[in-house]
């Protein structure tokens, strides 16, 4: 046993991180838990329960706490944690005791939602909670020179919600944050086939989808996948085949809203730092940095230079990490 234990949590949409100093990484799985509604226990969380959405009995439904990237059920989302942090001692190997424990959030939480996150955490026993805005955790991940006095941009699109800022001298800047992200283009790809097809098809095959032929608003050799769905006049499975022209199409409106958002960040840079912007441009984090053609859309739609983070999908949690051994300066980055 050993007490004052640091760890970083990303309490993601899609995905839940846990870091601690010692091991780096040692939990990286779907924010997702199966719970039996007969005695309201968890039955299975992360990857095990995202496995068995829309494939078990009755009173075994699974849930997704996190929307949006902040708590949506508490109850369940404090049951999580535990069950998380459990997992993780079992995994260094020892007990974890009063540990001190950096979250990430989106910088447009409301005092609610942070309190609701503190609290979630708390409940497990922790000594200290600190929260990190989650566009400051993706800028420290990507390496961006936050402590200088040059503007940072850090544009990072996760599950729930996509997050503009402009970072200097350590500190946010100006930024926005918008619940449009990886899932509403999920959602999107969902009710598009729906409409076309008059099948239905689940968010897993259209995350799938997205992944696998999903292109941002550029020109592009067409590409096509084969998906099952339910026949909704027969009632009957169907294989249909969907084109990357089509999932296009679908997600338009999301990255509009994702661009017009960037945008609107941009016009509130300080003069002086706009310079900086024309010169370093922006940086892409998330899982939505991934999506095909999406470094080349921002170039030419934004007219400055766009990179993707060297390993986008684990930004965030490298600058909570990097956080935890900074945790002198930490009151800074808050």
């Amino acid at each position: 046993m050993f007490n004052h234990t640091a760890i970083g949590i990303d309490l993601g949409t899609a995905n839940i991180l846990v870091y601690t100093k010692q091991k780096g990484i040692v939990f990286n799985e779907p924010s997702v838990v199966a719970l039996d509604t007969r005695t309201n226990e968890l039955v299975a969380i992360g990857q095990e329960a995202k496995e068995m959405i829309g494939k078990t009995p009755k009173n075994i439904v699974s849930i997704r706490p996190l929307r949006e990237g902040v708590i949506a059920d508490y109850d369940v989302a404090a049951q999580m944690l535990k069950a998380i942090l459990k997992k993780v001692a079992k995994k260094i190997g020892r007990t974890i005791r009063k540990p001190v424990v950096i979250v990430c959030t989106p910088s447009g939480s409301t005092d609610v939602e942070k309190r609701a996150i503190e609290n979630a955490v708390k409940s497990f026993g922790v000594k200290e909670v600190h929260l990190i805005e989650e566009p400051v955790a993706a800028a420290i991940g990507a390496g961006l020179p936050i402590n200088e006095p040059i503007s940072s941009v850090i544009v990072d699109i996760g599950g729930g919600t996509s997050e503009v800022a402009i970072i200097s001298y350590g500190g946010i800047v100006t930024a926005r944050s918008i619940r449009v992200a990886g899932d509403k283009m999920d959602e999107e790809i969902v009710h598009y086939i729906r409409q076309k097809y008059n099948v239905l098809i689940g968010y897993q095959t259209a995350e799938r989808i997205k992944k696998e032929i999903g292109y941002a608003l550029i020109e592009h050799d067409p590409l096509s996948m084969q998906v099952s769905g339910r026949d909704l006049v027969t009632g009957l499975p169907k294989e249909i085949t969907v084109t990357s022209l089509e999932v296009q199409k679908a997600i338009k409106e999301s990255l509009e809203a994702i661009v017009s958002t960037i945008h609107a960040t941009l016009e509130d840079c300080p003069p002086e730092l706009s310079g900086d912007i024309v010169e370093h441009g922006i940086t892409l984090a998330g899982g939505g940095a991934l999506l095909r053609g999406m470094e080349t859309w921002l170039r030419e739609t934004l007219f400055v230079p766009v990179r993707i983070a060297d390993d986008p999908l684990n930004a965030i949690a490298i600058g909570t990490a990097e956080s935890i051994k900074q945790m002198s300066k930490f009151k800074k980055l808050g």
